[in-house]
């Protein structure tokens, strides 16, 4: 009697606990989602959202949005034909200034801005700086199309609107469009990869589902952050988010379905199935994605806003992903049954099919060449690392875009008729009660063209200055430098910002970063791999293999982005992002590898056998996730910003070379010519001991399964 009501109310346990999951999950969703759709609404990509914190030209923006009027909107309009500008050019080019100044507040007042004529007389420009936008970016853009829509060419007269204002229209274009085609393109990815995984008409939805879940609260928990910390939310690092979530929660999902249809052939119901499959891999999943949020957490350290801004927001991506495909993700399995495997349901008893694996072959020949493996893999890796040395210099504002648009159009323009001339100002804040002793010194600084003073309040004084060099040359980062100086000169307290300078602070900054940030994710990854492996090199053998890709995947883009892609330079974060990224998810790809190999060796596996078996289980599962991860992130690779397709181009390739060839290959056959020293100091470095008369040997343990046989 007590052993059917036990029975009775075990059934309704099982019942219960997947629908109170659903539940817990409708209730949690119905809070956020006022958050989720908030987010939007604190997504910005002004230039402050992406400078260095603490660098002058960060100084500089912040200070212009305090002065009368807010930030200035710079922008300039380029008259130019190609035989020469004619007199009735230059009189419609003042009829249509003329016009806008009469419809938007231009600064200097009432005084229409006076055009410069190129030495070849074919261009005409007209710089325009108005603060009527303010710091509103909605009001920013209308400013530019209405400025674009005034400024007519006919008859052979090409007109353009450039300017740091106009280049920040058309990045906010592309940053907008971002969010649709990127969560669309990499829905459908991973929905196309894991029907071919799973083969199955249903089970792919389900993880799927999961994943936009996940998303969905990201977003919600990623502006509660900014609220409550002022996190900065930019499109670069929410359009990341998406991918981690996706990526990262796409494969957890892989290795929690690949258990639990194997504890399915043994396990007759569900429910009990799903706790062994949880229990089997939960630990590996968990302690991977804890790896992961701690490498993009040492992002904090990072003094440039987009990299310390992406830390957090990549963290919530990973931990939400986490969390539904540990808690959500089993509960409508459990629901769905056995039939959710459809066509190929797993029954209770049966054997799954044999087949000759591809990683057992990979395997053994990394089994009985180690050494060999091992040398023609490093080898290999050095080669493509040597592929950096083609990488192109930091890329220019300009260069920036896949497909140019009309701002960089016209700086083009200006660029060949002032070759020797500035055309974007330098951007200077000095102290009001010293302004005119500043613009003196200013102007009679080397290299400084002219120099104009402008806005004042709140205690400083906005000085607009034009080099004699053109934009981002030697010359003018002369001047920028120069305008710097010392500590005892005229601007010991000035700052000096605009578009150059900010472009010198950008990679000052990335190589001040890349400096603190990447011996602290190695630290950190290190005592994570330490402590799970209880080892010290089988750590240091993950971390090194991880470098060694990282190397090599930016190698490849090296002999691809100028030769191929036709890219003229390269973003100063792509080093450290795609470090930390490469190094976090390719450690969490060895944490699979190595606690199936410690597992096999604790149940008495000898080491060439651990090593072959954890490959062979493991291999499968871990290439699908690899395929995943990979394909999500070259979904950035179709975005409209070269800085998004570098950084995808290297993660995804990255992923590859990790998957098929370092942890396939090289970790492998490493571990097998180490044999037990991959463990050393810890207990599974000592080769065991024959028992002693009369006691008898213990059973071997039964590996946790991470992978599916």
């Amino acid at each position: 009697m007590g052993v059917g009501k036990a029975s009775r109310t075990g059934a309704a346990r099982r019942r219960a606990v997947p629908w109170a999951v659903l539940g817990l999950w409708v209730a949690v969703l119905a809070l956020v989602g006022p958050f989720a759709a908030k987010l939007a609404d604190v997504q910005h990509d002004r230039v402050t959202d992406y400078l260095p914190a603490s660098a002058d030209s960060t100084q500089v923006a912040k200070i212009q949005e305090r002065l009368p009027g807010g930030e200035s909107t710079e922008l300039v309009l380029v008259y130019h034909r190609d035989g020469g500008l004619g007199a009735a050019d230059r009189e419609t080019a003042a009829r249509q200034v003329e016009e806008i100044a009469g419809k938007h507040e231009l600064s200097g007042g009432d005084r229409v801005p006076e055009g410069i004529p190129s030495d070849d007389g074919t261009t005409l420009m007209y710089p325009v700086v108005s603060n009527e936008p303010g710091t509103d970016e909605k009001l920013r853009d209308a400013l530019v199309e209405d400025v674009r829509n005034t400024v007519r060419g006919q008859d052979g007269l090409n007109v353009e609107v450039g300017g740091t204002g106009a280049l920040a229209t058309d990045a906010g274009k592309v940053y907008d469009s971002l969010d649709g085609p990127l969560l669309y393109t990499t829905v459908a990815v991973v929905a196309l990869l894991l029907i071919l995984i799973y083969r199955s008409p249903v089970l792919w939805l389900v993880p799927l589902a999961v994943a936009g879940i996940a998303d969905y609260l990201s977003m919600g928990v990623a502006y509660g952050l900014n609220q409550a910390f002022g996190t900065t939310v930019s499109g670069q690092s929410s359009g990341v988010m998406t991918i981690l979530v996706f990526g990262a929660g796409t494969d957890y999902a892989l290795l929690l379905v690949s258990r639990y249809r194997e504890e399915l052939r043994r396990i007759e119901r569900p429910y009990e199935a799903m706790a062994a499959a949880l229990r089997g891999c939960g630990p590996a999943v968990i302690a991977s994605s804890g790896t992961v949020a701690v490498g993009l957490l040492c992002l904090l350290a990072a003094d440039l806003n987009s990299s310390r801004g992406m830390g957090p927001l990549g963290t919530v991506g990973v931990l939400c992903a986490l969390i539904a495909m540990l808690t959500l993700l089993p509960a409508i399995l459990v629901l769905l049954g056995r039939r959710v495997f459809w066509p190929l349901v797993p029954a209770f008893g049966s054997e799954p099919e044999q087949r000759r694996s591809l990683f057992a072959a990979m395997g053994s020949s990394a089994g009985r060449r180690p050494l060999t493996v091992l040398a023609t893999g490093a080898v290999l890796l050095g080669a493509l690392a040597l592929g950096t040395l083609n990488l192109p210099g930091p890329v220019k504002q300009e260069d920036s875009f896949v497909d140019k648009p009309e701002a960089v159009s016209a700086m083009e323009t200006l660029a060949r008729a002032y070759p020797k001339r500035g055309t974007q100002p330098i951007d200077v804040i000095a102290p009001q009660d010293r302004a005119d002793r500043a613009l003196a010194a200013i102007r009679d600084a080397r290299g400084v063209e002219s120099a104009e003073k402008g806005r004042s309040g709140d205690g400083w004084t906005e000085i607009t200055v034009i080099a004699k060099d053109p934009p981002q040359s030697a010359g003018e980062t002369a001047t920028i430098k120069a305008l710097r100086g010392g500590p005892d000169g005229e601007l010991k307290d000035s700052y000096v910002g605009g578009a150059s300078a900010q472009q010198i602070d950008l990679e000052d900054t990335s190589s001040r970063d890349t400096k603190i940030v990447v011996p602290l994710v190695l630290v950190s990854v290190l005592l994570i791999l330490m402590g799970l492996l209880r080892s010290l090199v089988a750590p240091l053998l993950l971390v090194a293999a991880v470098v060694a890709v990282w190397g090599a995947a930016l190698g490849i883009g090296g002999l691809v982005f100028g030769p191929v892609l036709g890219f003229e330079g390269t973003d100063p974060g792509l080093g450290l992002l795609s470090f930390v990224f490469l190094v976090a998810l390719g450690v969490d790809y060895g944490i699979f590898l190595m606690h199936r190999m410690r597992e096999e060796s604790l149940a008495g596996a000898e080491p060439v056998t651990a090593a072959l078996t954890a490959l062979r289980t493991t291999g499968g599962v871990i290439a699908s996730a690899g395929l995943v991860l990979a394909a999500t992130f070259a979904v950035l690779t179709n975005m409209g910003l070269v800085q998004l397709v570098e950084l995808g181009f290297v993660i995804a390739v990255g992923v590859l070379l990790d998957t098929f060839l370092v942890r396939t290959y090289l970790v492998t056959s490493a571990s097998v010519a180490l044999r037990r020293k991959v463990w050393w100091p810890g207990a599974l470095s000592r080769e065991p001991g024959p028992a002693g008369p009369g006691q008898p040997t213990d059973p071997p343990r039964q590996p946790e399964r991470v992978g599916a046989r």
